[in-house]
């Protein structure tokens, strides 16, 4: 039976802790009527506002008009909504009845893959391809071990270990105090646990994993160069799921696979490896379900600022091209 994933439940982008966490890397935040808005200073003074995996369904006029008026107030030219809604039409007619047109620019990854972590440890295993079952015992019996909890180590080993996987795979990480941040914030809550897999000391695998009510997400994670051959990306994963169980998770968001239709992602898997397609073969071993949120979607103030910011979205891709 498919799993029915919660949708527009309790979600961590949307809690005031990560709204002070991205206060500290230049976004300043507001809770408005139970949404969390964030607000980005743009070149040339400009501001805009973002809405990350809000506001809750269904969208009331009341909630609406607050938001408008928050933005104005701090001189917003667009707010940017990436509801956490799935991808259907009544989804996208309910946004564009209140004026949202569909973003350019997203933040989040729109497609994802879940997993249903009720039942037993074994019901769980059960459900995941026998590859990965095997890599997870296969870990194991290689000697990689979970270290025990040792915050500041753990933390100096993963932000080493996330810019070897940057360089590796081409793709950006954050500061190390971005992710220390991160862990302050929400671990003392029983919100965020960090697990590093290593080897005779060794640090080759680490997961850093939220939580919320029935709901867990695996945002960052990282591998080392060497001793690949251990598999211990898939005992690190395994701890966090096992800790996101024990803290009475149903749920497990994986978090990013390339927004592409899942036969798509069946047919191509081993032959893409560039942007998002280098982890979708890693992810999709777990077994769950490939889900598609509704995207990002815009509601301009300003049209003649936002044509301008339009167009220097496209230059900077340019120049990154």
């Amino acid at each position: 039976m498919p799993l029915v994933w919660h949708w527009n439940s309790e979600h961590i982008l949307q809690t005031q802790t990560w709204g002070k966490l991205k206060s500290r890397f230049g976004w300043d935040w507001a809770n408005v009527n139970g949404t969390l808005l964030l607000f980005r200073r743009l070149p040339l003074g400009l501001r805009a506002a973002y809405a990350p995996r809000g506001p809750r369904f269904p969208l009331t006029a009341e909630t609406l008009a607050a938001l408008e008026a928050a933005c104005r107030a701090r001189g917003a030219f667009f707010l940017k909504l990436e509801p956490d809604m799935p991808d259907t039409p009544e989804t996208a007619q309910a946004l564009a009845m209140h004026g949202f047109r569909p973003a350019k620019q997203t933040i989040q990854p729109r497609r994802s893959i879940i997993l249903d972590i009720t039942g037993s440890e074994d019901e769980v295993l059960a459900r995941m391809k026998q590859k990965t079952r095997y890599n997870i015992r296969l870990a194991g019996k290689k000697e990689v071990k979970i270290r025990a909890t040792n915050k500041e180590k753990n933390l100096v080993d993963f932000n080493a270990l996330m810019h070897i996987t940057g360089a590796r795979d081409g793709f950006g990480v954050h500061a190390a105090s971005y992710y220390q941040a991160a862990y302050e914030l929400f671990q003392p809550h029983g919100q965020c646990e960090l697990f590093i897999a290593e080897y005779q000391g060794q640090p080759l695998a680490g997961v850093m994993a939220f939580t919320l009510g029935r709901r867990a997400w695996y945002f960052y994670g990282a591998s080392a160069n060497e001793e690949r051959q251990r598999m211990a990306p898939y005992l690190a994963q395994w701890a966090a799921i096992q800790w996101a169980r024990a803290r009475g998770a149903t749920e497990y968001d994986l978090w990013g696979v390339p927004d592409e239709e899942e036969a798509t992602l069946e047919a191509e898997f081993e032959t893409r490896h560039d942007g998002l397609w280098g982890v979708y073969r890693f992810k999709r071993g777990w077994g769950g379900q490939v889900v598609r949120a509704a995207g990002a979607w815009d509601k301009v103030f300003n049209p003649a600022l936002y044509q301008a910011y339009l167009l220097y979205l496209r230059f900077r891709k340019a120049n990154l091209s």
